[in-house]
């Protein structure tokens, strides 16, 4: 009897046939991910070498910017100057006999920029009030950025210099404007902590695909996606028993970019915690969503590797505000970025590192995140089917 009521009671505490079916799926991915080590190498591996990669080789920051310096009447005022400009860590002198020397460093690719000042440079500078003192500046600009740049780094410096010499001989600048700057968020203007955040998000992107992208695909080559269409278990339990199981790598592979991001290159992190959790799970909820989407498509695991690229990192990259302001491109190309889920995750992020719980900014992409993420993971449900064709 007491055999019996044992049993009744055991069977009372059964998990439904659901749960059971979805706890065997998990057991199932969990052992593949420990005998597949890509999907370790995938979540922990990837995002460290390319949090390095791009972390340090992309910057905005232009230091040492070679200028060839063309002085026809060199004198103790011309000197001066010329050490000012050389004391800037953005600029670094050369000097040049003449203009044609100087020329030809610049077609050469040797200097990316000739400052000249003539032999009344000094004259110039002492009559102020009516013929001020001129320099003249060309610069190599192939690529435009570096070249605004170069004109603000030089023009700054001959500014700091300006004001030093007007103290020094106490003389007023006509005119001028005092103007007190306060850089917010980022005082210090690393462009590392602005781009990492980003390179985070892209980082998330990838992952998260790839770590699906491939998953199909393999079973379907394997041939083991066709026992399981032959097993009890509903595609929707399938396809919730892999994002379960790799949503946990995802999250794994989150932290420990993050931790990257902080550690190894210092960028302050002011927000908190749960902010950062729930766009992280959206996002992971969507890319991966995306990956079984695009691998339950193609059933290739090369095709739905190239595809899992195309579609997740050059948006990421290009169109998602981690590089390039998105309200500098052109207006239908900032009304595509609302397309692109990264966008709203790389909004999270600088805001998050740089700013802290600015709420106004954080939810309206939370619901763009969770948007997203609804429309992938009803598209993966949309697309599996319990058949062969």
């Amino acid at each position: 009897m007491m055999r019996a009521m044992r049993g009744r009671a055991m069977r009372g505490l059964a998990l439904p046939g659901w749960a059971m079916r979805l706890r065997g799926l998990l057991r199932k991915e969990i052992k593949h991910v420990l005998r597949d080590p890509s999907a370790i190498m995938i979540a922990f591996l990837m995002p460290v070498v390319l949090l390095l990669v791009n972390g340090y080789g992309i910057s905005l920051d232009a230091y040492h910017m070679p200028i060839a310096v063309v002085i026809d009447a060199p004198d103790e005022i011309t000197r001066g100057l010329l050490q000012a400009i050389d004391a800037s860590p953005y600029l670094a002198t050369q000097r040049a006999a003449s203009v044609h020397e100087a020329e030809a460093a610049l077609a050469a690719g040797q200097v990316r920029g000739i400052l000249v000042m003539r032999k009344d440079f000094a004259e110039r500078l002492h009559r102020q009030a009516l013929w001020p003192a001129t320099a003249a500046l060309d610069v190599n600009a192939t690529d435009p950025n570096t070249a605004r740049i170069l004109e603000g780094y030089v023009s700054g410096a001959l500014a700091v210099w300006l004001s030093g010499q007007s103290r020094e001989l106490r003389r007023a600048a006509i005119g001028g404007i005092d103007v007190q700057d306060r850089d917010w968020f980022n005082p210090e203007l690393h462009s590392a902590d602005f781009i990492v955040p980003g390179v985070i998000a892209m980082v998330i992107t990838m992952a998260g695909t790839l770590l699906t992208a491939g998953g199909v695909a393999r079973e379907w080559e394997l041939g083991t996606m066709e026992s399981m269409l032959a097993s009890p278990a509903r595609m929707s339990e399938v396809v919730l028993a892999k994002l379960g199981c790799n949503f946990v790598l995802g999250m794994g592979s989150m932290a420990l970019s993050v931790l990257l991001a902080t550690e190894l290159f210092g960028v302050p992190f002011r927000g908190g915690l749960l902010a950062l959790a729930a766009a992280a799970a959206l996002f992971l909820i969507f890319a991966l969503g995306l990956g079984l989407f695009i691998s339950t498509l193609t059933r290739n695991q090369f095709v739905a590797g190239q595809l899992a690229f195309l579609t997740t990192m050059m948006p990421a990259m290009m169109l998602s505000g981690m590089l390039f302001d998105i309200t500098a491109m052109p207006h239908w190309l900032q009304i595509v970025t609302y397309a692109v889920p990264a966008r709203y995750l790389v909004s999270i992020l600088q805001t998050l590192f740089l700013a802290g719980d600015v709420w106004a900014v954080i939810l309206p992409n939370l619901a763009g995140l969770a948007v997203a993420a609804a429309i992938a993971v009803a598209a993966t449900l949309a697309i599996s089917r319990r058949r062969l064709d």
